[in-house]
């Protein structure tokens, strides 16, 4: 994945030292109830269209502006489903990072999904009943915007 050069400048001075950082999950659905899912280029595995926003962009046009750069696809943001805080991720380089992420259930608009980037190496439709082997927290994005509950959040205390 392209890193976004605001954090190569963070990183310019802060090393490989934890970066707690917005992102931003999209799940785009079409007039079918199909899925749009992109297969990463750098780990190969199948996820819906996940990006970190810019400095001051609002998290729904983030995920816009992602889905059509990544996949080729326009949609448009219906509803914040979830909201979770992930796991530290550390990556080849040494860089470690954790993401709050916002996601937002899509409805598409237009486009035809393709790889549009240098970030997916594969980018297709699927029925939400034949999906790809995909880690569980992805399912749980796709899970969530497809049920009618309100926006779903984690929390730890005992209240």
């Amino acid at each position: 994945m392209s890193t976004p050069d605001f954090i190569r400048e963070i990183r310019a001075s802060a090393g490989h030292q934890l970066l707690w950082l917005p992102g931003v999950s999209a799940v785009v659905f079409d007039d079918a109830g199909r899925v749009l899912l992109g297969q990463r280029a750098d780990n190969h595995q199948w996820t819906v269209i996940t990006a970190i926003p810019e400095p001051g962009e609002q998290p729904a046009d983030c995920a816009v502006r992602e889905v059509y750069e990544e996949a080729g696809v326009h949609c448009v943001p219906e509803r914040v489903v979830l909201v979770r805080s992930g796991r530290q991720v550390e990556y080849p380089n040494g860089d470690r990072c954790q993401f709050m992420d916002i996601t937002f259930r899509c409805r598409a608009v237009g486009g035809e999904a393709r790889v549009n980037d240098d970030e997916s190496v594969e980018v297709g439709w699927f029925d939400v009943d034949a999906l790809p082997v995909m880690h569980e927290r992805q399912l749980f994005r796709i899970k969530q915007a497809l049920s009618d509950e309100p926006t779903w959040f984690e929390t730890t205390s005992s209240e």
